[in-house]
């Protein structure tokens, strides 16, 4: 099994930043796609923003042009640089992995336990 183990989270100002990291606790065999989701009170959880193992970055709208997500495949992390942040970003955030753990196993999905970010002043 894999855990993904999430840090950075925490309460910051509008305008503030914060850099979320998100570690698989063992290695894997490959790894496709690695993300970040969110999800505020009352909603759904959303896609943040997502890189694939060639390093291209996939983002919401909400995120395109203040935050940046990118891997270390050597180290199977992955984070989400977060600038300008507004309290429409408060949410849960959660790390994904989408890959193989060992070459027996085929391609499964794995979810962080989720950080809090809060954008309050």
């Amino acid at each position: 099994q894999v855990q993904l183990v999430e840090s950075g989270g925490g309460l910051v100002q509008p305008g503030g930043s914060l850099r979320l990291s998100c570690a698989a606790s063992r290695s894997i065999f490959s790894i496709n796609d690695m993300g970040w989701y969110r999800q505020a009170p009352g909603k759904e959880r959303e896609l943040v923003a997502a890189i694939t193992s060639g390093g291209r970055g996939n983002y919401a709208d909400s995120a395109k042009g203040r935050f940046t997500i990118s891997r270390d495949n050597a180290k199977n992390t992955v984070y989400l640089q977060m600038n300008s942040l507004k309290p429409e970003d408060t949410a849960v955030y959660y790390c994904h992995l989408e890959g193989r753990v060992t070459y027996l196993d085929r391609v499964k999905e794995y979810w962080g336990q989720g950080t809090q970010v809060t954008v309050s002043s």
